[in-house]
């Protein structure tokens, strides 16, 4: 197939059957439901050949004017080599325009990235599995209807940009937990469905004790689900991780472009993704 049969056209909601047979071919979990929320969430686009066929998929989340996170890059298997991933990437520099940019790369895409400019900042990793019986925590409850504004707060802060969109996707799925002291909410965690079962984070708290019991909360009230949770390495929780029964499956490096310099960590801070796409 010749470079130019393939066309680059905007991502959306009719190219997600595509978009899923592309993930599969990677053995990602993504559901369709996992692809619309992302969608939801961002811009993009895809590679077409010339039966009209998904052959590859980029997308853009922006977090307000703050950045922008690059995800679900992925090409046909049967186009590679042909330079469509470096033009992918290129519409993705357009789409999010001049905000600073982050990822989560696989081994096979780090040399793309590398030579466009990103550095390696950090690396996550994927547990999941079934959690073995586990005490249920003290001081975590249920997220309240008034606590969103307190939750998006504290997020802004640890991550750095403003997600409040993301916030409001996962509320509209799944379920907020907090631990409030004094009445404020000082560290929190969401659950929500995707892929083989659910996904813990983000996990955002001001010490590891706190993000374990966030954790524990949801695991607890869900005996034998199929759970996940992608961590940075530097958090300190993924021994713990598979001491309660998950498995250690992979991860990513993240990536950054231009290069964030090494702040002192901000409190509260991330113990748990979204996950490795939405950041």
């Amino acid at each position: 197939m010749q470079h130019d049969e393939i066309e680059i056209r905007t991502f959306g909601p009719d190219h997600i059957e595509g978009a899923v047979a592309l993930s599969r071919q990677e053995n990602w979990p993504h559901r369709p439901q996992d692809w619309q929320m992302a969608l939801q969430l961002s811009i993009g686009a895809v590679a077409l050949n010339g039966h009209g066929q998904v052959t590859g998929t980029i997308l853009v989340t922006p977090y307000g004017a703050d950045c922008a996170m690059i995800n679900m890059v992925i090409v046909d298997r049967n186009v590679r080599g042909m330079g469509l991933g470096r033009r992918l990437m290129e519409e993705a520099f357009a789409l999010a325009e001049d905000r600073p940019l982050r990822l989560v790369a696989t081994t096979d895409g780090m040399p793309l990235y590398e030579k466009l400019g990103f550095v390696p900042s950090g690396t996550v990793l994927q547990y999941q599995g079934k959690v073995a019986e586990l005490d249920g925590p003290e001081g975590v409850e249920a997220a309240s209807a008034d606590d969103p504004p307190a939750i998006k707060a504290m997020d802004r802060e640890a991550y750095g940009a403003d997600r409040e969109a993301l916030i409001d996707a996962l509320a509209e799925r799944g379920e907020f937990a907090v631990i409030r002291r004094n009445g404020v909410i000082e560290a929190y965690a969401a659950i929500r469905p995707f892929g083989r079962g659910e996904v813990i984070g983000p996990v955002i708290a001001g010490n590891v004790e706190d993000a374990r019991a966030l954790i524990s909360f949801f695991a607890t009230s869900r005996p034998g689900a199929f759970l996940r949770v992608d961590t940075d390495s530097r958090t300190g929780i993924a021994d713990w991780l598979g001491e309660i029964g998950l498995a250690h499956v992979g991860g990513g490096v993240t990536m950054d472009r231009p290069s964030r310099k090494n702040a002192a960590q901000a409190r509260p801070k991330i113990y748990a993704l979204a996950n490795q796409a939405l950041g």
